[in-house]
């Protein structure tokens, strides 16, 4: 076991230095300022990433994948050594300072945190990549000290937009692959892109005229990724900067869109600016979009579920009941409930206190949930009473699960014991109205109670 966990660790290093040293090529493809300086580094992200997801132990495939991009590129085996130690320090760095101070892998859930990843990781951490390569190569005689300037602020732009563009796009499907869309979500998704790449295709793949070249066409883009953030959340607002990113270095590259310059290095550093800031503003309204949905959904549970017990509150539960009377007009199915109600839990909080009283009502709500479908709905009814709701159930089933509840309460083996009477009543058989179908399953209950107590009292 411990063979095959060394083997598989192996692999996973190799194919992480194998997509390192991959994307490090193509990034190399354009630099323009000097051959080991390039405006586009996507390597920043990759090595951030997975220094967050797999932790300090995968430096070696980092330091491996920098050392063969710079060796096979230019330079000596020395200036390679040192670049890359500068490449893997900036994720070690990086990595260091958002799990310490921006959440870590969490960086993306809140907006706050995203300005902290966004500062931290775009440009404290990759200040030490910049500083080691360009230093490396200007002392080795690769490059001269006039434009070691140039090359600092190229080196340093490409290593932040890579950072904030890429990382939070392979986190966020790191952490989420699944595609749970709707028929309509994926409608809208494919449109969504398809708006995306086309005004992209438009703006940066040259189909305006000459004229129109320096006008502001690159905010058209602007509008869908607030789309993405604000209807899909983090992952798609990521994925939709990537995919802007990857169209407009393609076509700047070639000369094409609002940022083409004569000088192509000023051309991308141009767009990358652009490209680093709509990347810092969209996953920020993505993630305050998402906050806000989830505390909307926080209110939401508040407002149908009982504090005690977790179980749907009255208002719940009347909204359940409404559904079920609504869904048999269609179906003609019947429905059940089972009114339940603690026996003597007035003498459990005078004998034992009222902490054991609270205790007991949450033993019996553990029970319900226990035994309920996923289609049904256990509520609390009132302070000892809880209404349990059976769709498609007819009398015969609901007393057994009645039953059933009353069996595993009484027999918990918690102290104090604890009993429970029941009530059952089928709708429309008991009632056709909420009230009545309530009213008579309170009925059979306090029947049985009634019942019971005088069994209890009958002489010996």
């Amino acid at each position: 076991m411990v063979r095959s966990r060394f083997l598989k660790d192996l692999a996973a290093l190799a194919v992480l230095a194998a997509v390192y040293f991959t994307a490090g090529k193509l990034g190399l493809k354009l630099a323009f300022v000097n051959a080991s300086a390039t405006a586009v580094w996507p390597c920043t992200g990759l090595a951030l990433a997975a220094f967050l997801i797999l932790g300090y132990r995968v430096w070696p495939a980092i330091l491996a994948g920098a050392f063969l991009v710079n060796w096979t590129t230019a330079g000596s085996i020395a200036t390679s050594l040192g670049i890359s130690t500068g490449n893997t320090l900036e994720g070690v760095v990086g990595c260091f300072l958002v799990t310490r101070f921006a959440a870590g892998r969490k960086a993306f859930e809140r907006a706050q945190d995203v300005f902290k990843f966004a500062f931290l990781a775009g440009v404290v951490s990759t200040a030490v990549s910049a500083t080691i390569g360009v230093t490396t190569l200007a002392l080795a005689g690769f490059a001269g000290w006039t434009i070691y300037g140039s090359m600092w602020s190229t080196w340093w732009l490409g290593d932040a937009v890579g950072a904030v563009v890429v990382t939070p796009l392979l986190i966020l499907w790191w952490e989420n692959p699944r595609l749970n869309w709707t028929r309509k979500q994926l409608i809208e998704l494919v449109l969504l892109f398809l708006g995306l790449i086309f005004t992209g295709w438009i703006v940066f793949g040259g189909r305006f005229h000459a004229a129109l070249k320096n006008y502001p066409l690159e905010y058209l883009c602007i509008p869908f990724l607030i789309w993405a953030a604000f209807r899909f959340g983090r992952r798609k607002a990521a994925t939709a900067i990537f995919l802007l990113a990857a169209m407009a270095t393609w076509g700047t590259s070639q000369g094409f869109g609002p940022f083409a310059r004569e000088s192509q290095n000023t051309s991308l550093l141009l767009l990358q600016s652009f490209i680093g800031i709509m990347a810092v503003t969209a996953m920020t309204l993505a993630a305050e979009f998402t906050e806000h949905k989830r505390t909307d959904e926080y209110v939401r549970q508040l407002a149908v579920t009982d504090p005690l017990t977790g179980l749907a509150n009255y208002r719940r539960l009347l909204d359940a009941l409404d559904s079920e009377i609504k869904r048999y007009d269609r179906s003609g199915r019947p429905f059940a409930v089972v009114l339940l109600d603690m026996d003597g839990l007035k003498v459990i909080n005078d004998t034992y206190g009222h902490l054991v009283g609270t205790e007991a009502i949450c033993r019996l709500a553990n029970i319900l949930r226990i035994h309920c479908r996923a289609m049904d709905t256990a509520a609390r009814y009132g302070g000892d009473e809880f209404v349990l709701i059976l769709p498609e159930t007819e009398s015969p089933d609901a007393l057994r699960v009645a039953n059933r509840i009353a069996e595993r309460l009484s027999t918990d083996g918690d102290d104090p014991p604890v009993t429970v009477s029941t009530g059952t009543a089928v709708y429309p058989h008991d009632g056709r109205t909420i009230d009545e179908l309530l009213a008579a399953a309170d009925h059979v209950l306090y029947l049985k109670k009634g019942s019971s107590k005088k069994k209890l009292h009958q002489p010996t």
